[in-house]
């Protein structure tokens, strides 16, 4: 029998391999993957020709070449014939872009944001024929995303939303909350004061964990603080839930670590419930806080129209 080189070699497999059997080959290999790119590797593989020029990265000290080819295309057979293989015997390889986008849904996943919760932004809030302090409030919110990087190990690196219900607090803040997920990958944990009581309260087990994701989450989001109950409007403020809120507040205070309020009360309601935790929060915000205070039909969106 007659001496076949690769090429040939290839091309005789290619001709004995029905379409069927290679899109079941393709499905089969889809499947086995999350990411087809790296295959799961976390790594991609390049082959560099001897005579790429490689050239520094400015500010990193590293070398880069200006082309290259995935080694597995490499090793197809489809960047040169066998003979001219030792002219790529340079390799590089860089993360594969699956690995930041699996540690941004970790985040996503681990803050606590609902699905509905995810799509609130900054472009559909609306400001127009609103009050101007709900202008104020929504300003407050971009500047305080587009300052964050740099005030958010200062003193004064968080923000309040404090006053009105239904004028877009949870809103505004959960737009923050998305784009520092999403842009920044900074870690966010989200924190509906009722509900998040409620749920510790009936599962104590959960409590120390949960308790500590709060004091050392990069951001803590902290939705209707104390918010009021009744015609009285009695804040929902047990000895218990004071406590503890003021150990994480406290340990982020300490720590010159950022949170996100909402509250229906203004800052000197909170004080009058715990002037420990309420100073603390007023100079922690005190850059960024504004309270929304008005007609109620005109600053509540959801009474738009009665």
């Amino acid at each position: 029998m007659a001496s076949m080189n690769i090429s040939e070699v290839l091309e005789k497999l290619r001709q004995r391999t029905t379409p069927l059997q290679v899109n079941k080959s393709v499905e089969y290999e889809e499947e086995q993957f999350s990411c087809r790119v790296c295959k799961d590797k976390k790594i991609i593989i390049y082959r560099v020709h001897k005579d790429t020029e490689w050239k520094e990265v400015q500010g990193f000290g590293t070398l880069i070449p200006e082309s290259m080819v995935t080694e597995d295309d490499f090793f197809a057979g489809k960047v040169c014939t066998p003979d001219q293989g030792w002219e790529w015997r340079d390799t590089f390889s860089r993360q594969c872009k699956c690995v930041e986008q699996d540690r941004l849904k970790k985040i996503m996943k681990s803050s606590d944001i609902t699905e509905e919760f995810k799509k609130l932004s900054f472009q559909n809030f609306r400001t127009e024929g609103k009050p101007q302090v709900i202008k104020d409030s929504y300003e407050c919110a971009v500047e305080y995303f587009q300052e964050y990087e740099a005030i958010k190990d200062s003193r004064h690196n968080s923000i309040a939303l404090l006053g009105q219900p239904g004028a877009g607090k949870t809103h505004l803040l959960t737009a923050i909350a998305n784009n520092l997920i999403n842009r920044l990958h900074v870690p966010v944990l989200y924190f509906p004061y009722v509900e998040g009581f409620t749920d510790l309260r009936d599962d104590f087990d959960k409590l120390e964990e949960k308790l500590d994701r709060m004091k050392k989450i990069d951001v803590l989001f902290v939705d209707d603080l104390f918010k009021p109950t009744g015609k009285e409007r009695k804040a929902r403020a047990s000895e218990w839930q004071i406590e503890q809120m003021y150990a994480v507040i406290n340990h982020r205070y300490l720590n010159h670590m950022p949170i996100m309020v909402s509250s229906e009360l203004d800052i000197d309601e909170i004080e009058q419930i715990d002037e420990a935790l309420g100073t603390r929060i007023r100079q922690m915000c005190q850059d960024f806080m504004v309270l929304i205070k008005g007609d109620r039909k005109l600053l509540n969106h959801r009474l738009e129209g009665w």
